[in-house]
């Protein structure tokens, strides 16, 4: 019977990759990359309704959940982790969930996909609820621990989205809120999902969390602007960013990271408008956390 999974079945143009000089294995696999970002463009509806969701749900407090498993789970986990450093969220707002639990992270658990009922569990652990969003990510389509997860997400009142590589089914379409299915073809080896999949994969969750963040006022200009100072690094790129757009010497860009209590947005508000910590958060918690409109109320 033929693989109708996408992401299965072999690869023509790759056939004879173990006769290949270095180089040609090199051109080979950039060959089949450069499908990639085609593919996810080709997307670009379904990945906007996601970030409307997204959007939505974080505006009335609550959450985005990834469920992955293998590959897909890390990545999830992966852009999940990189919110709180990279935006200053809360470490619940967007999470990572995968088959076999954090262990799986850095050795494959063998097996733990093959439970759907352990996908429900981790939804009743984390009392997923109607506020939230659940993407299940499972690039061939068919994961039991994703379907079982999602299946209690939605008995539970969330809505649900789910990522895949390879031509959706109609029940899949008439299931979930939103579906994206970049379909980046065969993988150079066959079955090895971390490698056009994956790519696709992290391509698509970028675009969502960065498009969600952008919009519900993370980002003031094209800079990271909710960020809290908690390292030398992140101390050194507040202050930067307070000097380009305050107009204001590094001293005084330190003098206002100080106190404002290490929040970058904050010290912009405090510098832009002249007012003190507690003012500067008032005002954006006023304009809903945009820094564009906690200015715009003095005319700046």
């Amino acid at each position: 019977m033929t693989e109708r999974r996408l992401t299965e079945q072999r690869n023509p143009r790759s056939e004879t990759i173990d006769r290949l000089s270095p180089r040609e294995i090199v051109d080979l696999i950039q060959a089949e990359d450069r499908r990639v970002p085609e593919a996810v463009a080709a997307e670009a509806p379904a990945i906007a309704r996601a970030v409307e969701i997204v959007t939505e749900v974080f505006r009335s407090g609550g959450r985005l959940l990834y469920v992955g498993a293998g590959t897909s789970g890390r990545l999830g986990v992966l852009d999940a982790s990189e919110m709180p450093p990279t935006y200053g969220t809360d470490p619940s707002l967007v999470q990572g969930v995968i088959a076999g639990g954090h262990a799986a992270l850095v050795r494959a658990q063998e097996g733990a996909e093959d439970h759907p009922g352990d996908g429900a569990a981790a939804m009743d652990q984390r009392e997923v609820g109607p506020a939230d969003f659940v993407l299940g990510i499972a690039t061939s389509g068919s994961t039991p621990y994703v379907h079982g997860a999602l299946g209690r997400a939605r008995e539970r009142g969330a809505r649900t989205g789910f990522l895949l590589c390879t031509p959706p089914s109609r029940e899949l379409l008439e299931t979930h809120d939103v579906v994206i299915a970049p379909l980046v073809g065969p993988e150079v080896i066959t079955g090895s999902t971390r490698m056009k999949a994956g790519t696709a994969t992290k391509l698509v969750l970028n675009t969502i969390t960065t498009s969600a963040m952008v919009l519900t006022g993370k980002v003031h200009g094209n800079l990271m602007v909710d960020l809290q100072v908690t390292c030398a690094k992140l101390q050194d790129r507040g202050e930067r960013i307070l000097v380009e757009l305050l107009e204001v010497e590094r001293d005084r860009a330190r003098e206002l990271l100080a106190g404002a209590g290490g929040s970058v947005k904050t010290a912009l508000v405090m510098g832009g408008v002249g007012v003190s910590a507690e003012e500067a958060r008032r005002r954006l918690e006023q304009a809903g956390g945009r820094v564009t409109e906690a200015l715009r109320e003095e005319g700046r």
